[in-house]
């Protein structure tokens, strides 16, 4: 402590030095056409080779020595650059608007090369997702979605075919963090997973973090999905809107008060219930629809306050009833709030401070072969939290806060043989769980020389249940060394603890999982992941990196193999517990402008599991365990009206479980056909490998209407181009004639073309 506490003294007193004769450039950076903060802008002084970047709110604080005459360069990707000659006498506020438009790569070389986050920045295994392609990207029916595209990013597996589950370094689907304007989604699906429940419309910027995770940011093992809601247009009004094969949408944005104050709302539906309906046999009921609505609020009070205020719904109604008996219900929805303010207390201090509500509620049931079941969770979030960020110097970049989550859970499931009454759930009679999550961080960005970067920290999370409480401390460091004017190597180190759990289905019967909470059975998932990666640029157009990771696993939980649950409300007494590791590398190679853009992407990876209850306490392979996956993805701009995109993946097939043998049983049940079969090891075998060829083209058109500008464009889309027949699962038949069991391959989607229609104006 003594040492820590000299250390921290001696840091205070170099600041304070630092300080002397020097001042500080500061603002906000922002759209000139729609008055929305820039995430990520550029401001470099390359006289000295230092710059920052905004944060999430368009903020950036920059102090250096006084100066009779320096030139400093405003960037972002897109937008038009501009260059600011100063005299640094004093303190200047430089907020700034930039006009979109093309950079002028020739004409920034005179001042110097510019920031390159990919090769500047210290933290690693951060993938900021590129919104600007997502309707270019070919996607299923035409969906444009944002979770398909993190699907083609490195050290990212994808689960079934079409749907948007993903899987991060050999993580399960739980342990990726999804937040939308700091609100936590827990189930970020719609139409069974083949539409995220995210809007693109409404979407300003994504960032999945995979590793070397800064100290603000914890609670899950394997990922952090941050997306942000746009603000609104503050200087005009707009309308856009789309529909496709699969559902509608529409979005408003505009000015309140302008340069003050804006809205925005989306709203989206599906017409798949009233589609479908008509063309059913007769005996047969099927109703599926969905809808989302997102809405934001913001205003700025003078130029140090700005209030925000985001909303968002998404609900999933199902109705599956056949005549030959089989009867499933799926109900679910998701439902967040976030009220936030943006303080600027002084040219070097920022904070934002957030009151967010969340909630998650799930009812599934099915009736197949005269057999119930039923699972239900609910999770109710309130959640207060704040975050300073303070910039001493161009060395360092200070971020310390705090946030306190209270959890609401009610989770709960049952399976029996059906009586003829009404088997469902009582909700009254499930007795609900309390618990308090918090947690305390800092984390130091420092520059040691013009070669070596860290990012230094520390994050003090707990739970607090009326039953058990956990305390840890997580350390997290990353360090860059610069190799060349175009090059650095990144290496991390991370511990993280994850208080939420939840548990996969072991049957197929019900396509659903339980959320439940840390006890003093259920003990917290922890990880600690190292890191290592090689960042280059080639061209000034043309990224390249390779990571290689290591990471271990802890308190993992599964249901035991057949496990049924008879109505039970303490979940985990059911549950197994073990462990799991994985390791690989991801390479990574991405063209960024020109009339050609795209990537590649690779990733060789190992993931596997030990249960001391499971496969008898033998290592066996995490289900979506792919050896190698492949992603090309390219789009060529054709003229200024057509657009031509393309993407290719592969992926070794993922494992599942055969059986060694089976041994007829008269009390065995009809579902498989009076046989019991014979399992030894879990995840013995693998389904064949993956691959297709999906192609889109876009026809855009510029004109007006009613005397304003109008943008309109055409998607036209083919996915799974020579219609491969990929394995979706593998099922036993028993062969009537011969009494021999076969295995049967499903597969699910053939060729399928896709139309869309976009309009904006």
């Amino acid at each position: 402590m003594r040492t820590l506490t000299i250390n921290f003294f001696i840091l205070l007193c170099s600041v304070g030095i630092y300080g002397q004769g020097k001042f500080t450039i500061s603002g906000v950076i922002s759209d000139a056409e729609s008055g929305e903060a820039l995430i990520g802008a550029n401001i470099y002084y390359s006289a000295q080779s230092v710059g920052t970047v905004t944060n999430n709110y368009g903020f950036f604080s920059l102090t250096l020595p006084k100066n009779d005459s320096l030139v400093i360069v405003i960037s972002h990707l897109g937008f038009e650059p501009q260059v600011k000659s100063l005299r640094l006498y004093e303190n200047i506020d430089l907020s700034t608007k930039l006009t979109p438009g093309k950079i002028n790569l020739d004409e920034l070389v005179i001042f110097g090369n510019t920031p390159n986050e990919h090769i500047d920045g210290v933290q690693m295994g951060v993938v900021n997702v590129p919104l600007r392609n997502i309707s270019e990207i070919p996607s299923l029916l035409g969906e444009a979605d944002v979770l398909k595209l993190i699907q083609l990013m490195p050290g990212v597996q994808f689960g079934n075919e079409g749907t948007t589950g993903f899987y991060v370094r050999g993580g399960n689907a739980d342990q990726n963090l999804v937040q939308l304007d700091e609100a936590v989604v827990y189930n970020p699906n719609h139409l069974l997973g083949v539409v995220s429940t995210f809007n693109p419309r409404m979407l300003k910027s994504a960032t999945l973090i995979k590793g070397g995770f800064p100290a603000q940011y914890g609670g899950r093992l394997s990922s952090i999905l941050d997306l942000t809601m746009k603000e609104g247009n503050n200087q005009e009004y707009h309308v856009e809107g789309g529909i496709g094969i699969v559902s509608a949408n529409l979005t408003l944005e505009g000015p309140i008060k302008k340069d003050v104050a804006s809205f925005i709302v989306s709203g989206r539906r599906t017409y798949l219930d009233a589609l479908i309906t008509p063309f059913l046999p007769k005996g047969n009921e099927s109703n599926y629809n969905f809808h989302d609505v997102n809405a934001k609020l913001n205003w700025k009070i003078n130029s140090k306050d700005r209030l925000y205020l985001s909303f968002y719904q998404g609900k999933d109604k199902a109705r599956l009833k056949s005549g030959d008996g089989i009867n499933y219900t799926i109900l679910f929805g998701n439902t967040t709030g976030t009220f936030r303010w943006n303080h600027i207390f002084g040219p070097k201090l920022f904070v934002n401070t957030s009151v967010i509500y969340n909630k998650y509620d799930q009812d599934v049931s099915a009736i197949q072969d005269n057999f119930f079941s039923q699972t239900i969770t609910r999770l109710e979030d309130v959640n207060g939290k704040a975050e300073f960020q303070y910039f001493p110097s161009p060395s360092h970049s200070i971020r310390f806060g705090a946030h306190y989550i209270r959890h609401h859970f009610l989770s709960g499931g049952k399976s029996e043989a059906e009586s003829g009454l009404n088997q469902n759930i009582n909700r009254q009679g499930i007795p609900s769980k309390d618990l308090n999550e918090y947690a305390f961080y800092v984390n130091d960005e420092i520059k040691f020389s013009q070669k070596v970067t860290a990012s230094l920290g520390v994050r003090f999370p707990g739970l607090i249940s009326s039953e058990v409480s956990y305390n840890y401390v997580e350390p997290r460091a990353s360090i860059k060394l610069t190799t060349g004017a175009r090059s650095s190597i990144k290496a991390s180190y991370t511990q993280m603890n994850q208080f939420l759990h939840q548990i996969p289905s072991s049957t197929a019967s019900v396509p659903t999982d339980i959320w439940i909470p840390s006890t003093g059975r259920t003990k917290p998932q922890r990880s600690a992941q190292y890191a290592l990666g090689y960042f280059r640029k080639f061209k000034p157009d043309l990224d390249f990196s390779i990571e290689g990771y290591y990471k271990d696993m802890d308190n993992l939980v599964l249901f035991p193999e057949g496990n049924q649950l008879v109505e039970n409300f303490a979940v985990d007494t059911a549950l197994v517990y073990g462990k799991g590791w994985s390791y690989g590398a991801e390479l990574f190679l991405r063209k960024n402008k020109g009339p050609f853009t795209g990537w590649i992407s690779y990733t060789l990876s190992w993931s596997w599991r030990q249960f001391d209850n499971l496969n008898f306490g033998e290592k066996f392979p995490f289900r979506y365990d792919r050896r190698h996956a492949l992603n090309v993805v390219g789009t060529y701009k054709l003229n200024d009206r057509w657009k031509l995109s393309g993407a290719f993946i592969f992926n070794t097939g993922i494992a599942y479980t055969l059986p060694v043998g089976r041994f007829p049983s008269v009390l065995g049940p009809s579902l498989f056909e009076g046989n019991y079969f014979v399992y030894e090891n879990r995840n013995n075998q693998r389904l064949g490998a993956y691959h297709r060829l999906d192609i889109s083209a876009i026809r855009r058109k510029e004109g007006t209407l009613w005397g304003r500008p109008f943008i309109s464009e055409w998607v036209f889309g083919i996915y799974n181009l020579y219609s491969r027949q990929n394995p979706y699962f593998v099922y036993l038949k028993v062969d009537p004639v011969t009494d021999k069991p076969e295995a049967i391959q499903v597969t699910l989607l053939p060729i399928i073309p896709s139309v869309s229609y976009n309009f904006k104006f």
